[in-house]
């Protein structure tokens, strides 16, 4: 039995390691940023078949996930649109990816609960995707770790103005 327990406990241990391993890997995922060279390259293509009328989805996959592993917000939501518009045109096969990356890309702006529908959307069609349920952990995460750090500002911010009416009050009875 104590062979038993101790096994029981390593094996939890391992899998509580695991898990976490993973969940920093998806972080990873959502913090990475694309190499400016890899946006310039994709970028120029996806523009050299723009001029020429012939936009293979290829390409507009390619430069839209580089956008979406961009650094600024601005080039995360083309990229967004990018993908919502292959979402829209593309195989049915292809669509579980988009979903995919359209999560990852809110979730880089922030944008938590549009990447959660895209999340819910994604393991609708794969329910048993690991690594979908582990960006879902990885996004309430964030979700709850902003909205605390959110509330502590919010009431940071209304005890700073409470001192400063309650001093205003105090200066004004004398």
């Amino acid at each position: 039995l104590i062979c038993t327990v101790t096994h029981s406990r390593h094996l939890y241990g391992l899998n509580s390691f695991i898990e976490t391993s993973l969940l920093t890997a998806m972080d990873e995922v959502l913090d990475e940023v694309v190499p400016t060279e890899d946006l310039k390259k994709y970028e120029k293509v996806y523009h050299e078949q723009l001029s020429s009328g012939n936009i293979t989805q290829k390409a507009q996959f390619e430069y839209a996930w580089c956008l979406v592993r961009s650094k600024y917000s601005g080039d995360i939501r083309k990229g967004l649109i990018l993908l919502e518009e292959l979402f829209h045109t593309d195989k049915e096969e292809s669509k579980r990816d988009y979903l995919y990356y359209l999560a990852i890309g809110n979730a880089r702006i922030k944008e938590y609960n549009k990447a959660l529908q895209y999340v819910r959307g994604f393991l609708q069609i794969e329910p048993g995707n690991h690594q979908v349920h582990d960006l879902e952990v990885v996004i309430k995460r964030r979700m709850e770790k902003e909205g605390l750090v959110g509330v502590a500002l919010t009431g940071g911010i209304v005890l700073g103005i409470a001192g400063v009416v309650g001093l205003a009050f105090a200066l004004a009875k004398k």
